[in-house]
């Protein structure tokens, strides 16, 4: 009803803008393709609210995993979304599972789907190989979108035949909880499949936001520069990494800082978008490297998975 609705009042604006959401496509199939966090986070979403999923991994193992921690994430939603109505928890639980299955052969799935979101390692040369073998195999209407933090949604859409039908959903950890998300149109990016994409993360809940494919679109192109920023007033000895800390939580109100969010993500993470940007665009200080978080990730100090970055954790 809610895409109807939507469709209806588009068909009352101008012709341009009616041509637009008449020709976008509803999204009834998905493939998400990687098992981790994000891709079961986004796999579950999109069961949820109705659409199939298929989710795609290179073993059983990895998947059962998966699907545990999909089930185990239902169980906490049920808790508050229906805590006067048990039942309608456990049946909302065994909805949404019906509507996920799961498979290690990508090829097989993507011929039946409408939007494949891939959702694997942050390796530019392993997504790209990962497009082009599916582009041979999917229908020609279905959508490819990338959840990428970091890199370039263009030169992802290159490796394949359908650069009109390619963008980027960027979402965001932990996927159930967090509202926003990053719709990516590259110049080569139809409207058809900028609104599709815009209707599907509606769809499942999501508050969108779009965005041209630019060096870590909006929340990261602000937040890790921020967080580099930090990083050279402390190796300048302007102030300790505790008081800036201190600063921008009770100063700027947010709930961590600088430091405390860079050991969280990962020093390995925000080094490898931070170099990267780099060699996009080498005269742009705000993407120059830091000699201390190079330090830091060498000595495979990179944060709480290790039980030490900039902090130690016990």
């Amino acid at each position: 009803m809610a895409f109807a609705t939507r469709r209806f009042v588009r068909a009352a604006s101008s012709s341009s803008s009616s041509s637009a959401a008449a020709a976008a496509l509803l999204v009834k199939h998905v493939t998400v393709i990687g098992g981790g966090l994000m891709g079961a986070g986004i796999a579950q979403i999109a069961a949820a609210s109705g659409h199939t999923v298929v989710l795609v991994d290179q073993s059983d193992e990895i998947l059962k995993k998966s699907t545990k921690g999909i089930e185990e994430s239902l169980k906490r939603v049920t808790k508050k979304k229906f805590a006067d109505k048990p039942e309608a928890g456990a049946e909302f639980i065994e909805k949404t599972l019906k509507n996920l299955t799961t498979s290690t052969d990508a090829v097989a799935v993507v011929h039946s789907t409408d939007l494949v979101i891939e959702a694997i390692v942050e390796n530019q040369e392993i997504k790209n190989e990962l497009f082009k073998r599916l582009d041979k195999f999917a229908p020609e209407h279905t959508i490819f979108a990338s959840n990428t933090s970091s890199l370039q949604i263009t030169q992802l859409a290159n490796s394949t035949t359908r650069q009109d039908r390619f963008g980027g959903l960027h979402f965001f950890n932990p996927v159930p909880m967090m509202k926003l998300v990053e719709v990516i149109k590259t110049p080569m990016t139809s409207q058809k499949t900028f609104e599709s994409l815009m209707d599907f993360s509606k769809a499942v809940g999501k508050s969108p936001v779009s965005c041209k494919d630019t060096p870590g679109f909006i929340v990261n192109r602000l937040l890790v520069p921020y967080m580099m920023e930090a990083v050279r007033l402390f190796e300048r000895g302007d102030a300790s990494k505790e008081d800036i800390d201190v600063a921008m939580k009770l100063g700027a109100g947010y709930p961590m800082g600088p430091f405390e969010l860079l050991d969280y993500v990962g020093l390995d993470t925000s080094k490898y978008i931070i170099d990267g940007w780099h060699v996009l665009e080498p005269n742009n200080p705000l993407f120059a490297p830091s000699p201390l978080l190079d330090k830091l990730v060498a000595e495979k100090k990179l944060g709480k998975k290790t039980g030490e970055g900039f902090y130690k954790y016990k």
